[in-house]
């Protein structure tokens, strides 16, 4: 036999009869007749398998298995009411776990005080950072795991997408590269060895600097291919082989890895950050209270010592 459905009316039926002391006061307080409560109350015993309630009297004596439930009823309806009923959010008080997907180049140069931020504003919430590859495992913005990502736009009729800054993209090499001996060029520098970068492989996610190159008719003389930017710069450093990388990542690491800058072999590339997210969190309030943080973080970043730094590099690949 198939037993019933559950209805969580019934739930509000047997706290409200089990405080009340009656059916009858129950019935006045849940503005429904006596006969709908007894109704009720003789579909939960069918449920629980036990009666529940006995009279004694005129009134009614709950029995042991009906006073085990009573807090565990009162307490639940009370969450329900107050997850339904929730006020403003409370950074402060949130618990949820964020999860934020962003490139190697987001993960040193913005992670730290996204970071930072999330324990002044968030301490008891928890913060969880995944690259582009595990973005494209996970379901991309359209699955239940990651609230925002940071990165190229997403065209997408589900996915929200708030431009946060650009910036220039650059052509590293290690210092004293034999194409520093001369004055290097535009024209000369397309002759060298690259690394390029390319990551979650086969995913569809777009190449920005090989899209560059390929429009301006250049072709690289691609030596390896690795996953990351920071792979990219690693080689750089230990070869003679170049790479074109966002210049807040060559600020971050240039001085500890003796790195420099040769012009670009095409016009100036800008690599635009984007803040995105998906529509399923768009008017969720612990989610915008996060992207808020982001923002923040993200311009606390760009007013730093070392963006100057890229700006001035910037001016130096635009004269070269």
């Amino acid at each position: 036999m198939r037993p019933p459905s559950f209805d969580l009316n019934l739930l509000r039926v047997l706290d409200a009869v089990l405080s009340a002391g009656s059916v009858a006061k129950a019935a006045n307080r849940l503005h429904v007749t006596p006969s709908a409560v007894s109704n009720a109350l003789a579909r939960l015993r069918l449920l629980t398998g036990d009666p529940l309630l006995t009279k004694k009297g005129r009134g009614i004596v709950p029995t042991p298995r009906a006073l085990e439930l009573a807090p565990v009823v009162a307490r639940s309806l009370r969450d329900l009411h107050d997850a339904v009923h929730a006020g403003a959010f409370n950074p402060a008080a949130t618990t949820r776990r964020f999860t934020i997907a962003l490139s190697d180049v987001g993960q040193a140069v913005l992670l730290p005080r996204i970071a930072a931020l999330v324990a002044r504003q968030m301490p008891l919430a928890r913060l969880r950072a995944v690259g582009i590859d595990s973005l494209v495992l996970l379901g991309g913005l359209a699955g239940p795991e990651v609230d925002v990502v940071l990165g190229p736009e997403t065209a997408s009729v589900d996915i929200h997408s708030e431009p946060l800054f650009q910036q220039p993209a650059v052509l590293i090499c290690r210092e004293h590269h034999p194409a520093l001996a001369r004055r290097p060029t535009p024209r000369s520098t397309r002759a060298l060895q690259h690394v390029a970068v390319e990551m979650a492989p086969g995913q569809g996610l777009r190449d920005l600097a090989g899209s560059a190159y390929q429009s301006a008719g250049v072709v690289r003389d691609i030596a390896i291919t690795v996953p990351t930017f920071s792979a990219a710069v690693a080689v750089v450093a230990a070869t003679d082989l170049v790479a074109t990388v966002p210049i807040s990542f060559y600020a971050s690491v240039a001085r500890a890895m003796r790195l420099t800058t040769l012009p670009l072999p095409i016009p100036p590339l800008m690599i635009a950050t984007n803040l995105c997210w998906h529509e399923r969190t768009h008017t969720d309030a612990a989610a915008a209270g996060f992207r808020d943080i982001v923002r923040r973080a993200v311009a606390e970043a760009r007013a730093s010592p070392d963006s100057a730094i890229a700006a001035r590099d910037a001016r130096r690949q635009r004269r070269a």
